[in-house]
Formats: C-alpha cells, structure tokens, sequence
C-alpha cells in the first residue's frame, strides 16, 4: 500500500509543471479574449444602432434600399451573412441553411468562452491540491519554508484558475446575448424577403 501511495505522489507530483504551464498559457488566452471582446464590443454598439434603425424602418418594398445603406464590410459575420441571404433571397434552401450556418459559428465562438469556464478552475484547483501533499509533509518535518513556498503555488493557481473562469463567464454572457439578437434580426430580414417574393 505505501509502495502505491508513494507512486500516487510522485505522479500528482509530477503533474505540478504542465498544470502550471497549462494555466499560464489559458491565462495569455483570457486576456488576448478579453482584449477582443472589448474591440468587438465597441464596433457592435456603432453596428447594432444602425442595423436597429434599419430593421425599424424596412417594409418588403424598400428592402434593397435598406439594405445598401449597410457598411460593406466582409469582417463582421452578420454583415456578410446579411449579404449573402440577399443575393440568395430567392433560394429558400440556401437561406435556411446559411442562418444554421451563422448559428454554428456563433455556437463554436461560444465554445472558447465555455472551455475557459470548464478548465480555468479545473486546473487552478489541481494546482490548488497537488503542492499541498508537499506542505503537508513540510509541516510534518518542519520545514516551515518549504511549506510557504507550496502554500504560495497553491493559492496563486487558484487565483489564476478563477480569473479565467472570469473572463470566460463574462465572455459568454454577454456575446450569447449578441449572437441570439443577431439570429432574431437575421430570421426577421429573411420573413420579410420570402415576403417580398410572394408578393
């Protein structure tokens, strides 16, 4: 049994450095996500203004004319899916699937929000747990630094671990609001085209 225990620790031991370094490098990618978050942000409230005013005054007979006062932009994913179901306004089958498309988009956006959340804490708790089996044994033995040194590593992985589940909750929150209203005016603007068909 001891033979096992002693395998057991030397194992979670051993697992210290890449959950370390695997935290360090989510850490970089928190705060690249939330440098983009906050630009996209910004260029969304101009956008999402204009679309408003836009969807407010559109009617079947003036929608070409709406539509054109869009900025032509390619970088923006609605912009571009705005464009396409007006080109393809007559193919009922390509337009269904291009809005299943935007929402798998949004959906694998979404998904790097939701692997902060999931594994920030993951690892911030697995670096919280593995340096107390040495501060433990540390204080056994009384090597009082060793154990403020695993102490330290323990707390600031669980720091680090909770703001990339931060970034990744706010993240999310806000961007599942953007992609839902996104799909809401993407289904309005293609009612009102197939209604521009019938007539």
């Amino acid at each position: 049994m001891e033979t096992i225990s002693n395998a057991l620790f030397w194992i979670s031991n051993g697992l210290l450095v890449p959950v370390v370094v695997l935290l360090l490098l989510f850490f970089v990618r928190a705060i690249i996500l939330a440098g983009g978050f906050f630009s996209e942000f910004y260029q969304r409230m101009k956008q999402q203004k204009q679309l408003s005013e836009i969807l407010e005054a559109i009617t079947p007979e003036n929608i070409d004319e709406q539509l054109s006062a869009l900025p032509q932009s390619d970088n923006q994913p609605l912009l571009r899916c705005l464009k396409k179901l007006s080109e393809h306004r007559n193919n009922a089958a390509y337009c269904e699937r291009l809005l299943a498309n935007f929402e798998v988009d949004a959906e694998k956006e979404l998904g790097r929000s939701r692997t902060f959340i999931k594994l920030g804490p993951m690892l911030g708790l697995m670096g919280t747990l593995i340096p107390m089996g040495p501060a433990l044994v540390g204080l056994a033995t009384g090597d009082i630094s060793s154990m403020a040194y695993n102490m330290q590593v323990a707390f600031a992985t669980t720091v680090v671990g909770m703001v990339i589940a931060a970034v990744g909750v706010i993240t999310l929150q806000v961007k599942q609001r953007w992609y839902a209203r996104e799909m809401n005016d993407l289904e309005y603007l293609e009612k009102v085209m197939s209604d521009r068909i019938a007539e």
